[in-house]
């Protein structure tokens, strides 16, 4: 259990920066979806869903690596060798996308606005050079001084965010011939935004300079083919990844019904707004990351490995169905965090993408065994066959669908990847994980959420859906106490109230 409490500890703080910064962030949604337009949003949410995909090319699986070869190599080593690999390819990577913005912008179908493209540049180098800094942080053990670095980065963000779209506008309308009335252009919102992202970028960059700065220019060549070996199916992962998880907005944009331009961005808007909803299984699930991956890797040789792996798996479980409900019963209340109400027709779409994001939790605890087991190639084939699903899925029922077709096609790929890391998985690395109980208490929630739906379908007053509601939360809470009364013993705090 000591195991589990480190864990837990190291995710505390992993999901206090994650939380904290996602939730900092998060308050940005009604505030942008106030200030643009929803074409506008859609616009941005289409830069936004092509930057992830290029992160993943500019760091090409080396932070998994770095974790896998710093427990049997020295860590230094490990450590100068990805620095200098990553620092090198950033240079290259960038240069290229420069070269090629133009066609980039026109894929994405913002050509009028090629710039994006350049700042977007920015951001995802400066981002790929903070990542063996942050890497090296959770190596260390150090999640204060990560999380306190994320959320000043969150900070930064907001504040630059909300100096020029909020503060700019007034001293122009004051001062139009002053400096900054000069050159501030009202309709560059969304240039504003990817402004104050790089600006992020810079300042995080300098806050871990400390840690960026400490690698010296050693190159193990015999070690960067080993690792390279390691992690160039995880690029495959982490592109499919993307794709499972971004690219439906980007398919949204090309192919949702109403004919224009305009209509696309329109519904790519809509759904990305409501896909924000989702966003407390989506921190859930980035904490466990952050704090479960060097924990399971350093756990590896544990004789009791595979049993601690399965009880972590029950409380991540047991934590996300929690979410779901939090979510999902409060729905009506969520949806005030989206400031125009044209977009709340959307709203159908969260049940879906929580169950999907669920999935997606769950998996990334499964994909454990073919990293451990050094079989990252089949980790990139089950992320390949969900990628084909979200690509066939999008491409069929989008145009008659729209975001519809794009939240289903979510749940299905994650739901079969996570079906595919669990059978695999248990035939090349057996875990005793009590599969049976946790999909019964999905299962649980999934009808619960039915039950508050057909109450609320009755039409009586939201204080009587909230006050159902928060019975059937307090209710699943009541169950799972009883059903692991004797795991939650051994926890610290709860436990001595349940002995």
């Amino acid at each position: 259990m000591s195991s589990i409490k480190k864990l837990a500890g190291q995710t505390m703080w992993y999901g206090v920066s994650s939380i904290a910064a996602r939730f900092i962030n998060y308050l940005l949604t009604p505030y942008l979806t106030f200030k643009f337009s929803v074409a506008q949003y859609g616009e941005m949410s289409i830069v936004y869903a092509f930057i992830p995909f290029m992160n993943i090319v500019f760091t090409y699986g080396l932070e998994t690596a770095f974790f896998r070869y710093s427990n049997t190599t020295d860590k230094n080593k490990v450590y100068n060798t990805t620095s200098v690999s990553l620092l090198i390819s950033t240079l290259l990577f960038g240069f290229g996308m420069y070269l090629f913005q133009g066609p980039i912008a026109r894929l994405l179908r913002i050509e009028e606005h090629v710039e994006y493209i350049t700042l977007s540049i920015g951001i995802i180098a400066l981002d790929a050079l903070s990542t063996m800094a942050f890497a090296k942080l959770r190596l260390d053990g150090r999640p204060r001084k990560f999380a306190l670095i994320k959320v000043a980065g969150i900070l930064i963000n907001v504040a630059s965010v909300y100096f020029f779209l909020s503060v700019c506008p007034d001293i122009k309308a004051k001062n139009p011939d002053g400096f900054i009335g000069s050159f501030f252009d009202p309709e560059w919102a969304v240039g504003y935004s990817l402004l104050a992202n790089l600006i992020q970028s810079a300042i995080t960059l300098l806050l871990l300079s400390k840690e960026w700065l400490s690698f010296k220019w050693k190159f193990d060549t015999v070690l960067w083919k080993q690792m390279m070996r390691y992690s160039l199916p995880l690029i495959i992962v982490g592109f499919g990844g993307m794709i499972n998880e971004t690219l439906d907005r980007i398919m949204l944009n090309w192919w949702a019904p109403g004919g224009t331009e305009e209509a696309t961005k329109e519904a790519t808007g809509i759904y990305s707004a409501c896909y924000k909803l989702a966003i407390l299984i989506s921190l859930s699930i980035q904490a466990f990351r952050m704090g479960a991956e060097p924990f399971f890797f350093k756990q590896a040789a544990d004789g009791n490995a595979a049993k601690t792996y399965a009880r972590v798996m029950k409380f991540f479980v047991i934590t996300i169905c929690f979410m779901f409900l939090g979510v999902a019963l409060y729905l009506d209340i969520w949806k005030h965090f989206i400031r125009k109400p044209e977009m709340w027709v959307g709203l159908k779409v969260v049940p879906i993408l929580l169950l999907a994001n669920m999935f997606l939790g769950i998996y990334y605890n499964l994909s454990i065994w073919y990293k451990l087991t050094n079989k990252t190639m089949v980790g990139a084939t089950i992320t390949l066959i969900g990628a084909a699903i979200t690509i066939i899925v999008n491409y069929l029922f989008i145009p008659h669908f729209s975001y519809m077709a794009c939240a289903w096609a979510t749940f299905l790929c994650y739901g079969t990847m996570m079906v595919l890391s669990f059978t695999w998985g248990q035939k090349a690395y057996p875990i005793p994980y009590a599969w049976k109980k946790l999909i019964a208490y999905i299962v649980i929630v999934v009808l619960l959420y039915l039950l508050h739906a057909a109450f609320t379908w009755i039409g009586l007053n939201n204080w009587f859906n909230h006050i159902f509601g928060t019975f059937l939360l307090f209710a699943f809470g009541w169950f799972i106490l009883l059903v692991e009364r004797k795991e939650f013993r051994q926890l610290p705090f709860i436990g001595k109230y349940l002995r």
